[in-house]
């Protein structure tokens, strides 16, 4: 249960690096064409981190309504569930 929200707020943030990496490579190849001079190019990189380090800091961040959706979506058993099996199965074995 643990690994698989891990897993998708790694993946949010491995996107987030990966779409940071693709327009760094975008803004260098604008530099050498010479559609953008250096500084430009600089600004541009520092507005991305800034808005790259937001994202990243607020996919971390996951509220505990939107967590209760995950899992209830994901069917998981509760704690009641398991104790209302336990008290069947020990009903059953006392027969």
């Amino acid at each position: 249960m643990d690994v698989s929200i891990k897993n998708i707020l790694l993946a949010g943030i491995g996107a987030v690096y990966h779409t940071y990496e693709m327009a760094a490579k975008a803004l260098d190849e604008m530099v050498k064409k010479g559609e953008l001079t250096v500084e430009q190019a600089k600004e541009l990189n520092e507005e991305l981190k800034k808005r790259t380090h937001s994202k990243t800091a607020s996919t971390n961040s996951v509220d505990a309504d939107v967590l209760k959706g995950i899992l209830k979506d994901l069917n998981l058993a509760t704690k009641d569930d398991i104790e209302e099996l336990k008290k069947r199965l020990e009903k059953l074995e006392n027969k």
